[in-house]
Formats: C-alpha cells, sequence, structure tokens
C-alpha cells in the first residue's frame, strides 16, 4: 500500500514539474514572437528651425520682432547662409534694414539685411529720392526713449517771436509750432550701458524730401526742436514731396498767451507768418 502511494506521489510530482516546464517554454515562445513583431524604434533626431519672414518684408523696410519667426526645416542639410533656432536670438536682428524684398517663408540670411551701425545702413533704408538727416534729442524731446527707429513722428519747434509795436513794454512771445509731420525714423543712437542701462539718446536720424531737410536746418537755428510720436493707427503721408508752403501751412502752432491767460496780447498782438497768408 505505502509502495503504491509514493508511486503516485512521485507520478504526481512529475507532472506538475513537467506542466511548469511546458508553460515556461510556451510564456518564452509568446515574448520572443512579440519582440520580433514589435518594430524598432530610432531615437528622432532634433528637427531644425531657420528663420523666415511672417509677412511680405519690402526693401528698405525696418524690421520689428515680429517680421520673423522661427519655422522647422525639411530633413536635409541647412545651407549655411540660413539662420538656425539656437545660434542668434530674433531680436538681435531688430532694427535692421532690408537689403532685399522677402516673400512670407523666405529664409533670412545676414547677407541681405543691414545691421544698425553697419556701412550703409542709412543707405539701405533711404526710399528713393529721400534724405537722412540727423536732428538733436533729449530725454524730453525723443519722448523718453520710446521713439525706435520704423516709427513715424511729427516735428515740433518752440522758439521766440520778437516784440511788436516797438515801445518799451513790448513782450517777446513764445510759440511752438508742428512743421513736419509723418516723418520716419530711421535711426535713434541710444545704446546701453556697461550696466546693461538705457544711455539717453543725444541725435534722432529722420527720413525727409529735400525741402523738409531745408526746414529742419532752418528750425535748429531757429530754436528747440522736439520729435512727436505718432500712432501706428495714423495713416502715414500720400505725398512724399511738399513744397514750402503746403509744409508750412499744414501745421498748427500754439502762443503762448493760449496756454496762460496772464499772457494776454492786448495792443502787443503776435503775427505769424505762414505761407501767403497770415495769422494773428
Amino acid at each position: 500500500m505505502r509502495a503504491r502511494t509514493l508511486i503516485l506521489f512521485l507520478v504526481a510530482l512529475i507532472l506538475a514539474g513537467g506542466t511548469a516546464m511546458l508553460v515556461r517554454s510556451w510564456l518564452a515562445h509568446q515574448r520572443t514572437v512579440e519582440a520580433e513583431a514589435t518594430p524598432l524604434v530610432r531615437p528622432v533626431a532634433p528637427q531644425k528651425s531657420v528663420l523666415v519672414a511672417r509677412s511680405p518684408i519690402s526693401r528698405g523696410q525696418i524690421l520689428k520682432p515680429g517680421d520673423f519667426e522661427w519655422q522647422p526645416w525639411a530633413d536635409g542639410p541647412v545651407h549655411r547662409a540660413y539662420i538656425q533656432a539656437g545660434t542668434k536670438p530674433i531680436e538681435a536682428f531688430t532694427n535692421s534694414v532690408a537689403r532685399e524684398p522677402f516673400g512670407p517663408g523666405d529664409p533670412i540670411t545676414e547677407a541681405k539685411i543691414v545691421a544698425p551701425g553697419s556701412r550703409g545702413f542709412a543707405a539701405a533704408a533711404l526710399r528713393p529720392g529721400m534724405l537722412a538727416v540727423s536732428v538733436p534729442v533729449t530725454a524730453a524731446s525723443d519722448v523718453s526713449g520710446f521713439i525706435l527707429p520704423g516709427d513715424q513722428i511729427d516735428v515740433v519747434i518752440t522758439h521766440t517771436l520778437p516784440a511788436t509795436g516797438g515801445s518799451a513794454n513790448s513782450v517777446q512771445h513764445k510759440a511752438a509750432e508742428t512743421v513736419l509731420h509723418d516723418v520716419r525714423v530711421l535711426g535713434v543712437d541710444q545704446k546701453l550701458d556697461s550696466k546693461g542701462e538705457a544711455v539717453v539718446a543725444h541725435t534722432a536720424t529722420l527720413e525727409v524730401t529735400p525741402k523738409q531737410s531745408e526746414i529742419i536746418a532752418v528750425a535748429s537755428e531757429m530754436g528747440k526742436v522736439s520729435l512727436s510720436l505718432r500712432s501706428l493707427s495714423t495713416a502715414p503721408s500720400e505725398e512724399l514731396a511738399r513744397d514750402s508752403s503746403s509744409a508750412a501751412s499744414s501745421g498748427t502752432y500754439t502762443l503762448d498767451s493760449d496756454v496762460s491767460k496772464l499772457l494776454d496780447r492786448g495792443d502787443n498782438s503776435v503775427t505769424v507768418l505762414r505761407g501767403n497768408g497770415k495769422a494773428g
């Protein structure tokens, strides 16, 4: 009886061991099949991006950060003239001027733009028939550094009018007059010092017609010249060239007596000549 029980136990043990080995072998085979069926995943190479024009850029346009964007580049080599992401930030090309026009998506190259301060910058920015004129500015006269290349400004002159009447009590009056409208700013010499703080600009370079350059030259001798920043929503002037009468008649003026009622003109009225007419 014992021998029979022992034999049955050994047979059961052998069957259990055999079953376990068969299960392990089947599981190993399944893992091998799954591994062979799964495709190899290769590491994806980092995608390259190049600097392109976001919208059409015309020749002579002063560039802003919104004119650029990084665009992924297709597989293949990137032309060495193209600007790749990670080499320079977009801000490094701000206020540069386009030598050639760009279409949307066209790669930007440093050979086709001129950086501020580089030789040929003003010539590249000027439109045909226009001149570049520099005017002195201060922290107050250039709107505390808010005037930047590409902005449109008005030119205002503040000066003293000669006394009229010929009497000893004659009073000299102050007047401010807008002499030019919609003038494009080509450059401002504001820079950063060693501490990273802005240094107030001393000059601003403007794009003007030959006649406008003469007006600015005379205005600089007459009194203090200030710049007034225009809104971006203001349409630029359609006429680039103006004669002296139209340039003068298009401006406005303010007398000191308009500001302070204590400065009554009285008998010493002020007459401002304006083209072929006059205003008293």
